[in-house]
């Protein structure tokens, strides 16, 4: 690997015949620059090695499908784990540049929204750590979900044009364009055997460019590839609306094209959002898998063999398109009966399912797959018969599986199932925690599971440690190295040896040290953004992610009311004085998300402003949440909030990052929540809440709805909502108001008393400093199996036939 003057040499020479800059003209972003391509070459290198190596092994590949990757900024994570970090460190300060300053110019690759997206990046880090050969297929957004400010307490969406400028890590391939037909309609016609053959005409054009990102494996020997595509137009306008002399329609259509890529999810409340999401989706599947077929076909001709070649993963629904796809591939170009080809998709195909709620599931209306992908629907219709017939054959006894397992929803607007059609053409489906897989099978899909209990397994999430400790908390991963050696970061199960240093006063001393350096450096970080004086030495209580009413940040913002109330109120005091912090983004269509938002900041501008709680309790939004953020705030944080209505959250990924970093949870049975409190011990996790099971009994009963006229402290404080008190206009937060009293959905009222006792436990153990950094440990002792390469060496195993 390069040392300090090779990196500097590279840098200036970047500077000068990449850039066209000297070293005395340029700017901070010009060195982030330099420095990113400079690293890149070193990048590739080591790619064109593991393109090699992985020929000569013939090696199994595995195609990651994910309309998200939400990857954060690359530039630290690529120098460490091409074990460049100490060198270009050095570099930089001898080039008169501050480290911090130029890594702090890279902007958030803005490639997803949430978990989804934070999980695939995660996966296809641990992918290359593995040495599996593999690579990640997505969307190149020109635009993020968007960057959130906060304008008078509620939230403003602004474009994330994180793409301004062309990112350094990115190389396009325009040589490899794709030509993907959309639109037009199908002809019955018949081949010279007397065959149906379909015909798809009339169809417009679609150009895909793919952009390769590289993925560096930790320790530099394998690097593997995500491939981002973006949506051109052809060439050529429509002749036959030229011709017609309506030149502007011809150019829109052309800008239509091109805006496919132009931004991640559009809103689809209405029919334009709608059938640019669908088109996306599509998109993707017909890039990726003409890449897949020219991998495949330029190393045999063999096309039946392609599922001991090939495997793909479908990442959520939103790839299930690719079932069809490949299909259609097979019948159509590739000229293979129907069973063959069903057989190979099959094979080569395995679906993630990421959420337990039916509402939640992808349908598609007929009448758009009729429109935009007429060949596509009837290959659905095909598969539906078939599968149909199957299941009446096998179990004639039972007729009214037939509706329950059917790939189209016939109440009201037709309607195309995705998930089912994801798990119809899949050998596996896997949920993503314990809970989340069994519920699955009992409660999301049960006759599915009932027809082919094979099919379904699990595999609980896990994060790559590389980015959420060795990178986000430096001086825990200090402390882990000199305590463990350097090999936990890539075998985290190396953690388990903390617990013999539970009862250490020192270990546990420096844990407590290491928690507070990160606390202060969150209190300048929020200073500098948000002019906000934080105390370091108050527990910093965190609930970070989506706004959504299943993840319940009213219950937490309503229990900050309960204890406002009782110090201006009754005159209590905290045992400890307490930071609540929230971040997330509400989507821009959810009226009550961004309500919720609105009373967590109009609650925070009344608590923080009020003489009566100083040095007790404080409560801070901070605006547009991202990786980049999150890297801040979760090794800063003594308290998790992992407290989404039981039966809700599939597995969640913040709680194991945060429990990986020192901080304890409270929780509910929920997602992984319940596989990482068995791992740290019960009690050192703070569960509260009703179960699954109990949710369900008190929403079949309607109880949970008598709990505000029945306890007077929840009375209390659902009432301030409308009194005037957190903003004078009382009917501000009346729809709040009249779902938790009227409805309760996610059960807040019915969790609350629960929740109050929980967090008023929290307070107590936190006034003892040795005990709550001792378990501080042990959470972060009992964390080995959620790393990310135990994920994958999973999915390697039992889904994909891959060793690694």
């Amino acid at each position: 690997m390069p040392g300090v003057e090779e990196i500097k040499n590279n840098l200036i020479s970047k500077l000068r015949y990449s850039l066209c800059l000297d070293l005395k003209d340029a700017t901070h972003a010009d060195i982030f620059n330099a420095l990113a391509l400079t690293i890149r070459d070193f990048q590739l290198d080591s790619f064109f090695a593991t393109k090699h190596y992985q020929k000569e092994a013939k090696s199994k590949r595995l195609y990651y499908l994910s309309m998200e990757f939400l990857l954060g900024q690359s530039l630290r994570n690529n120098l460490m784990n091409l074990g460049l970090y100490p060198a270009a460190h050095q570099a930089l300060n001898e080039l008169g540049f501050d480290f911090e300053d130029i890594t702090a110019e890279e902007p958030d690759a803005a490639l997803g929204n949430g978990g989804l997206g934070r999980l695939a990046a995660c996966f296809i880090d641990s992918m290359a750590t593995l040495d599996i050969a593999a690579s990640g297929h997505g969307i190149k957004y020109e635009y993020g979900l968007f960057k959130q400010s906060i304008q008078h307490g509620r939230q403003v969406e602004q474009p994330d044009d994180w793409h301004s400028t062309h990112s350094p890590w990115l190389i396009d391939h325009h040589s490899q364009l794709m030509l993907i037909p959309i639109g037009g309609h199908i002809e019955e016609s018949e081949d010279i055997d007397g065959n149906y053959n379909p015909m798809w005409m009339d169809w417009r054009v679609i150009v895909g460019v793919p952009h390769d990102y590289f993925v560096t494996g930790y320790g530099g020997k394998t690097v593997n590839k995500l491939r981002l595509y973006s949506a051109a137009a052809s060439d050529s306008f429509d002749v036959h609306i030229f011709n017609r002399g309506d030149y502007l329609r011809a150019v829109s259509q052309k800008i239509a094209s091109e805006n496919i890529s132009k931004i991640l999810y559009p809103a689809d409340e209405i029919q334009s959002g709608k059938e640019l999401r669908l088109t996306q989706e599509y998109f993707l599947v017909a890039c990726t898998l003409r890449d897949i077929f020219q991998e495949f076909t330029d190393k045999s001709d063999d096309i039946t063999a392609l599922p001991d070649a090939v495997a793909i993963q479908l990442n959520d629904t939103h790839p299930a398109l690719a079932i069809v796809e490949m299909m259609r591939i097979l019948v159509d170009e590739h000229r293979l009966d129907w069973d063959a080809a069903w057989d190979i998709t099959q094979k080569t195909c395995a679906f993630t399912n990421h959420t337990l709620m039916p509402e939640a599931l992808e349908t598609w209306p007929v009448t758009l797959f009729e429109k935009l992908l007429p060949r596509h629907l009837q290959i659905i219709y095909e598969i539906n018969h078939r599968f149909l017939a199957d299941v009446a054959e096998k179990w004639p006894d039972r007729p009214e599986l037939l509706a329950s397992l059917s790939l189209f929803e016939e109440r009201g607007e037709k309607k195309i199932r995705m998930a089912h059609l994801a798990i119809v053409g899949s050998h596996k489906v896997n949920g993503v925690a314990k809970l989340h897989s069994e519920l699955i099978k009992q409660d999301l899909v049960p006759n599915f599971y009932f027809i082919s209990p094979e099919k379904f397994t699990n595999q609980t999430n896990g994060v790559t440690p590389r980015r959420w400790i060795q990178q986000a908390n430096t001086q825990l991963a200090t402390f882990l190295t000199r305590q463990l050696g350097a090999g936990w970061v890539t075998d985290l199960d190396k953690l388990q040896r903390l617990k013999k240093l539970a009862n250490d006063s020192g270990v546990v001393e420096e844990i407590q040290s290491i928690k507070l350096h990160n606390k202060q450096a969150l209190c300048r970080l929020i200073a500098s953004r948000q002019g906000i004086k934080v105390d370091p030495l108050a527990m910093f209580d965190s609930q970070v992610k989506r706004i959504h009413e299943y993840k319940r940040q009213l219950l937490n913002v309503l229990h900050v009311i309960h204890l406002y109330l009782g110090i201006v109120e009754s005159g209590n005091t905290l045992i400890q004085p307490k930071v609540h912090l929230f971040s997330g983004k509400a989507a821009p269509g959810y009226a009550m998300a961004k309500l919720i938002i609105q009373l967590i900041n109009e609650v925070a501008r009344t608590v923080n402003n009020d003489p009566r709680t100083k040095g007790q309790l404080s409560v801070l939004f901070l605006e547009d949440y991202k990786v980049s953020l999150a890297e801040h705030i979760i090794p800063a944080t003594d308290l998790s909030e992992q407290i989404s209505t039981a039966g809700t959250e599939a597995s969640g990924t913040s709680n194991m990052k945060f429990s990986m970093n020192g901080a304890l949870t409270i929780g509910t049975m929920d997602g992984a929540n319940i596989e990482i409190r068995d791992a740290v011990g019960a009690e050192n996790f703070y569960l509260f809440g009703a179960t699954a099971a109990e949710i369900n009994t008190h929403r079949a009963t309607g109880s949970h709805n008598q709990i505000y006229h029945s306890n007077p402290v929840i009375r209390e404080t659902v009432d301030a909502l409308v009194s005037g008190r957190f903003n004078l206009d009382k009917s501000l937060f009346q729809p709040i108001y009249r779902m938790l009293t009227e409805g309760d959905h996610y059960c807040h009222l019915l969790d609350f008393d629960s929740y109050r006792l929980a967090q008023h436990q929290v307070l107590t153990d936190f006034s003892q400093p040795q005990q709550w950094h001792q378990k501080a440990l042990l959470n972060i002792a009992g964390m080995g199996s959620f790393s990310s390469d135990r994920t994958i060496k999973g999915y390697a195993s039992e889904i994909w036939g891959i060793t690694c």
